[in-house]
């Protein structure tokens, strides 16, 4: 590591222990020409979550994009934002792979709206369904009443 202090490229480490809850290491170095001290700090560095769209097109996972869309649909009915956003916080790190489909992504989030909310459920399905007549709208419905029923 070079020294901030005069650029020497070597130094040695003094204290090595875990930060920011085992996040990160810390590490206390000793420059080997001036013999001054500066600390440094560790992190692993993952790539992001690629989301691959119907168009073939790739693009990082964002979040914010997935709660917006949850937003929109549950607006004005009970649900409780803070689980929205627990939901689009949390879906990287429940992913197991480098990429997702965009379309798997909004099966996992209809999964999610299902049990909480039928309307919110179905406002989220018919744009990502993309519900092209009334009649999809009430083919979905139905759906849902029957699966209610059994």
């Amino acid at each position: 590591m070079k020294c901030p202090y005069c650029s020497a490229p070597d130094s040695r480490v003094v204290n090595s222990r875990p930060s920011d809850d085992g996040a990160s290491i810390r590490r206390r170095r000793e420059c080997l020409r001036c013999n001054r001290r500066f600390t440094t700090y560790e992190r692993a560095q993952l790539e992001p979550l690629m989301v691959v769209k119907r168009g073939g097109q790739r693009e990082a996972f964002n979040p914010d994009k997935l709660l917006r869309g949850l937003t929109l649909a549950t607006e004005k009915r009970p649900v409780d934002p803070e689980r929205l956003r627990a939901f689009a916080y949390s879906f990287e790190d429940e992913v197991q792979a480098a990429e997702i489909a965009s379309e798997e992504i909004g099966r996992r989030a209809m999964t999610f709206l299902r049990p909480l909310d039928d309307v919110a459920y179905i406002r989220f399905a018919s744009v990502y369904r993309d519900f092209d007549s009334l009649e999809r709208f009430i083919e979905e419905i139905q759906g849902l009443k029957d699966r209610g029923e059994s």
